[in-house]
């Protein structure tokens, strides 16, 4: 009986091994070779394939691809009728932009509206498009091959372009004018995909184990023992996902505190914790927490 397989999409260029790595911490080892696009996966039922972030609504929505790894802004631009199964909120770096509208700081525009008439260049069309059509503002929007930041004020009187903290605007003497979106990967699925149970079934598994993976990135798992008489003092000072853990010890006088806290606290309260009593202290790593 031949194997049932889902089609999966990871995007290649910037998020490539952003993505490659969140999927390894979730559980699915995945490799790239330099000269394949078709990465490796140690799930028979997983086939993987490098598609552009771009293209990848248009292959999904249309069913030639199961399941894919795309941003919100991307999946806007397309118009694409998908299912958006998670947003992958995660620190890692590119896994969050906005696209937003710039103009010269010495420029006259100051609001949307000043954009009537006037000429915008992008590589989100349709989007742009779709956002001054929503304010009631009628401009030419035009198709950006890149370099983008060079194009105003002779080639364009504004631009909409990605930023994530606006330095890079600001280092070329933009100002910004509004935000049109702010975007984040999304784990997308196609209809067809969707409405197939065992597909389904799998790109919830997905779902599960890359939402776990999300959910324990900068937290850590940390483990001491305390007498019951400074019980009271050790607790008060971990901050937690919920209450911690207290167990008890072949010692009744002894306990064992378990917690799940985030990372950047640790060097913080470690030293507290030691001096209200606990002993014994040990970090581990986390790679999942699914609730």
């Amino acid at each position: 009986m031949e194997t049932k397989r889902l089609r999966l999409a990871i995007p290649a260029g910037n998020l490539q091994q952003a993505t490659v790595d969140l999927f390894c911490k979730a559980g699915y080892n995945m490799t790239i070779s330099s000269r394949s696009y078709h990465p490796t996966v140690d799930d028979p039922e997983i086939e993987c394939m490098l598609v552009r972030p771009q293209e990848q609504p248009r292959y999904v929505q249309d069913g030639l691809i199961d399941a894919g790894f795309t941003g919100l802004d991307l999946i806007r631009e397309a118009r694409a009728e998908v299912i958006d199964v998670m947003e992958v909120n995660s620190k890692a770096p590119g896994f969050y932009t906005r696209q937003v509208l710039c103009v010269l700081n010495d420029s006259p525009i100051r609001d949307v509206k000043d954009l009537e008439g006037k000429r915008i260049a992008t590589e989100l069309v349709t989007l742009t498009r779709d956002f001054l059509e929503a304010r009631g503002v009628t401009a030419l929007v035009e198709y950006s091959y890149g370099a983008t930041e060079v194009k105003v004020p002779l080639l364009a009187d504004a631009i909409m372009e990605a930023t994530v903290t606006g330095n890079s605007i600001r280092a070329n003497g933009l100002r910004i004018v509004d935000t049109v979106i702010e975007s984040r990967p999304r784990l997308i699925a196609g209809r067809q995909a969707w409405d197939d149970p065992w597909k389904r079934g799998k790109i919830e598994d997905l779902a599960l184990m890359l939402g776990g993976a999300l959910a324990a990135e900068g937290k850590v798992w940390l483990s001491m023992n305390a007498r019951r008489a400074d019980l009271d003092a050790v607790i008060a000072i971990l901050p937690a996902l919920d209450k911690p853990t207290v167990a008890p010890l072949s010692d009744p006088e002894w306990a064992d505190v378990t917690t799940i806290v985030d990372e950047d606290v640790v060097r913080e309260i470690v030293p507290r914790l030691k001096k209200a009593g606990a002993h014994g202290i040990v970090e581990y790593p986390l790679n999942k927490i699914i609730e």
